[in-house]
């Protein structure tokens, strides 16, 4: 479970008069995660005073994710992100000014990285724009770890000037909004979502990108990149066994401990959608966001839902608070299964699912049909940051749902 640091839960009862004597500047605040080999990974906040409370916002593009869970002591801050084990513990400088550490939840332990953050400072510094290059459109990429494997990877950005967009999609996911900008031959981007802390930085020569990705505190990897209006991703690649009926067989408890399986009433008849995710995973909440309001719009059809949840830990109080956490932001109507099993367990598709070849990546989408059994696995889910990537795959989810409630 993820450390109580300090006294702050002490606090609790207090936040709200405490919230209101802190006197922090309103507006766009640069913050800044500080790794040890001396690389920053910067986004975008945004402060507002809401009647006695402080709000803060974390700001990916179009994205804003309010963040209202703050807790003040004298000069002392919490703020608990909506979602994900993921907080910010930090003193008052100035209104100006606040120093301290961003702390994420892990499997073992915590992840722990110093933070700072100033107000009415622009993500990146503005630079001249020389004689600026043009990266709109796609770029095939690969990308080189540590240990000199290679893993592919596509970039589709849009640019307006020296302002670019866009993300960065893999076989796995993608990296959500990343913004940034361009000077002369240099490129920056950046994200951060309460997980996902990420920077590139690349230099553009003959049409070819060369630079280094840098992901919260993991060792950085190289990566080059060329235009190619053509490129695709395999994705990973989930099946039934072979031999295997074609049908599921599971009980777990939801999120207020009652047994649910496939073989419940509520789901007989129905085209059920099985969503394999984690309170850990980015995109995972991405699709949570678009199938809690696919579910709303359209449960009238007989479509029904369930989210199976592997977390990073098997303590069940641990991870139905951070289920929870998902639930309510999401406004989940549909049951929410704890598996017991964690996402690194190397056995956690047959301690679940046996009937299929392994669970490679979250979040993976099973559509079962009306007689229950699995009809495809879908493993490549790209959210809202994607762009057109994401207009195909909701086309794409719409037309298999059409054509199993036929």
């Amino acid at each position: 479970m993820v450390k109580k640091y300090g006294l702050f839960g002490l606090f609790m009862a207090f936040s709200l008069f405490c919230n209101a004597q802190l006197n922090l500047q309103p507006g766009k605040w640069k913050g800044t995660l500080q790794r040890q080999d001396g690389h920053h990974i910067p986004f975008e906040l945004e402060i507002e005073k809401q009647g006695r409370k402080h709000v803060f916002y974390i700001i990916n593009d179009t994205e804003r994710m309010k963040t209202e869970d703050v807790i003040v002591s004298k000069d002392s801050i919490l703020i608990k992100m909506p979602v994900f084990e993921s907080s910010f513990r930090v003193k008052v400088i100035s209104k100006d000014s606040l120093n301290g550490v961003w702390i994420k939840g892990g499997s073992t332990k915590d992840l722990v990285m110093p933070f700072y953050a100033v107000s009415g400072v622009s993500r990146f510094p503005k630079k001249a724009p020389g004689n600026l290059q043009q990266v709109a459109g796609k770029w095939k990429m690969e990308f080189t770890r540590a240990d000199q494997t290679k893993r592919p990877a596509i970039g589709e950005f849009s640019q307006q000037g020296q302002q670019i967009r866009g993300s960065v999609l893999t076989p796995a996911g993608d990296y959500r909004y990343l913004v940034g900008t361009l000077a002369a031959d240099s490129m920056f981007l950046s994200t951060f979502d309460g997980v996902h802390a990420l920077f590139f930085a690349a230099k553009i020569t003959s049409g070819e990108l060369k630079g280094n990705y840098y992901s919260s505190a993991s060792v950085p990897e190289s990566f080059v990149a060329v235009k190619d209006a053509n490129v695709t991703l395999d994705p990973p690649v989930t099946t039934l066994k072979e031999g295997s009926s074609g049908f599921l067989d599971f009980s777990f408890k939801d999120l207020e401990g009652n047994m649910v399986s496939l073989k419940d009433k509520r789901f007989k008849d129905k085209v059920v959608i099985l969503q394999l995710m984690g309170s850990w995973c980015p995109n995972c909440m991405d699709e949570m966001a678009f199938l809690s309001a696919y579910y709303r719009k359209n449960k009238h059809r007989g479509i029904e839902i369930i989210a199976m949840a592997y977390e990073l830990s098997t303590d069940e109080a641990r991870s139905r608070k951070s289920l929870k956490k998902f639930q309510q932001q999401f406004k989940v109507e549909y049951p929410m299964l704890i598996t017991g099993v964690t996402v690194s367990d190397p056995q956690r598709t047959e301690k679940t699912l046996p009937q299929l070849t392994q669970i490679k990546v979250f979040p993976t989408t099973i559509f079962l049909d009306k007689t229950g059994k699995v009809s495809k696995i879908n493993t490549s889910f790209y959210g809202p940051g994607t762009g057109t990537y994401h207009t195909e795959y909701k086309q794409e989810f719409e037309k298999t749902i059409t054509k199993l409630l036929e």
